[in-house]
């Protein structure tokens, strides 16, 4: 069996440019994406670059806080 219980645990990610921009309004939403990571394996916060629909490119998507 399994020790220390859940190790997997789903996260959100958020685009660092977008909501730099909200405070202009510039952009009209917030792009974000669900993923799952590794606590053991990844105990620092996850940063992965993914297409954004509202900067209408590909930047840097941050984990954020829950």
């Amino acid at each position: 069996m399994v020790k220390g219980g859940n190790v997997r645990v789903t996260i959100t990610l958020e685009c660092t440019s977008c909501t730099r921009d909200s405070v202009e309004k510039e952009y009209p939403g917030v792009s974000r994406y669900t993923t799952q990571k590794n606590r053991r394996n990844t105990p620092i916060r996850l940063e992965l670059k993914k297409f954004c629909p509202y900067c209408n490119k590909h930047t840097i998507h941050g984990e954020m806080k829950k």
